[in-house]
Order: structure tokens, then C-alpha cells, then sequence
């Protein structure tokens, strides 16, 4: 399969917590592996409302999945995962998880299973990007 995008290298959207299983079909939905971002969410009616972001830079995807639907499965019904391509780095995974927690960090919902809610090196460089902004007002 071939993306057209430049970080993404497959994604899978919006799956219930169901499908989750010890079973050939879920290793095929989420195979071993995989490396970049997830999303939990609660489903109610028709929305899916995020509830945690998380990331794997170590082909652990899978692994992570498992392990929040056996601690925290009340909290969550649904997930998604945004594979990145082999080129990405572990730190360009630490980014994109970073910059998706800091738009979450002030919804209470998406904080409920974050711990770390603001992704230092983003904080830095809006602080940055602000002080050369008020700068050129005077």
C-alpha cells in the first residue's frame, strides 16, 4: 500500500474496543509492530470524544491498546492509530503526540487519562514565537 502522505504511512479510524481480541482477525487489524500515534475515545450517540493520545516510537502499538483496555476500559470505547512511515524518527513521534496533547490540553475529556498534558518543546517555541511578536509592536 502506498500513502500519499509524508508522515502517515497507514491509519485506522474510529474501531471499537470490541475488536480488541486475542484473535487472527484483530492481529490483522492491529498487527504487531506498529509505530506512531493513537487515539482513545468515548463514543456518545454520535460523537467520538476524545478521551487520551498516545503514542509508540517502539512498534508497540498493539501492546499499548491492550494494555489500556485491560486497566482503563470503562473510560474508552473506541480507538484509531496513524502508523508512520519507517523514516520517521522516534523524536518526529514525540512531536506529532506532543503537538495533538497540547490542542487537548485544556478539554477535560481528552485530560482525563493524560497525565502530561503540555508538550514542553512546543510551549517553548509558542513563548518564543510570542516574545518576537510583541517585539515588533513597538
Amino acid at each position: 500500500m502506498k500513502s500519499p502522505m509524508r508522515l502517515i504511512k497507514s491509519a485506522l479510524e474510529y474501531r471499537s474496543i470490541s475488536e480488541l481480541t486475542n484473535t487472527p482477525l484483530s492481529m490483522e487489524l492491529v498487527p504487531k509492530g506498529l509505530r506512531g500515534v493513537y487515539v482513545l475515545y468515548l463514543k456518545q450517540r454520535r460523537h467520538f470524544n476524545v478521551v487520551y493520545v498516545g503514542m509508540s516510537s517502539e512498534g508497540k502499538i498493539r501492546k499499548r491498546l491492550f494494555s489500556h483496555k485491560r486497566k482503563k476500559d470503562s473510560e474508552w470505547t473506541h480507538f484509531s492509530y496513524f502508523e508512520v512511515w519507517d523514516n520517521i524518527s522516534d523524536q518526529e513521534i514525540k512531536e506529532l503526540e506532543g503537538l495533538f496533547r497540547q490542542i487537548y490540553r485544556f478539554d477535560e475529556r481528552a485530560n482525563r487519562l493524560n497525565v502530561q498534558q503540555t508538550f514542553r518543546p512546543l510551549s517553548k517555541v509558542r513563548k518564543e514565537t510570542e516574545k518576537t511578536l510583541s517585539q515588533g509592536k513597538d
